[in-house]
């Protein structure tokens, strides 16, 4: 899929979220400034989420209340760090996670994880690949 600006990026996103479950576990990648927060704050806008999304970069993880809770993940500093940090006690059936920068805790990731990949074409331009079950992506498409 294409976006042309951040709003549109952030609507895909927020369809995406209102009709995620309990469970699901996102993993985002993309370039520095491809737009994986953008995409993030759309995704809580879509569970109901009315706080500042912002990127957990510093404190590698934040977690939001909406319809269902957020927990928002970015693995971007742990890049060759192997010790277990215990954010798979998070891929249950009771939250919906958000990782950016997943390829560097590819090892904890759940087999039915879902892959998102934000390819910046251009200043405002997206191009989102997504790889979700097949009844999600016919829901957005």
């Amino acid at each position: 899929m294409i976006t042309y600006s951040k709003t549109e990026t952030q609507k895909l996103a927020q369809s995406l979220g209102e009709k995620l479950q309990k469970g699901c576990v996102l993993c985002l990648s993309g370039e520095l400034g491809a737009g994986k927060t953008t995409f993030t704050q759309g995704l809580a806008k879509g569970l109901d989420i009315h706080q500042n999304v912002n990127s957990p970069t510093f404190v590698m993880m934040k977690e939001y209340e909406g319809r269902l809770t957020l927990i928002h993940i970015d693995a971007y500093r742990l890049e060759g760090i192997s010790q277990d940090l215990g954010f798979e006690d998070y891929f249950d059936d009771e939250h919906v996670c958000v990782i950016e920068w997943s390829e560097f805790v590819q090892d904890y990731l759940p087999d039915d994880a879902f892959y998102i990949t934000i390819n910046r074409l251009d200043e405002n331009v997206r191009e989102i690949i997504l790889n979700l079950n097949q009844e999600l992506e016919a829901q957005l498409c």
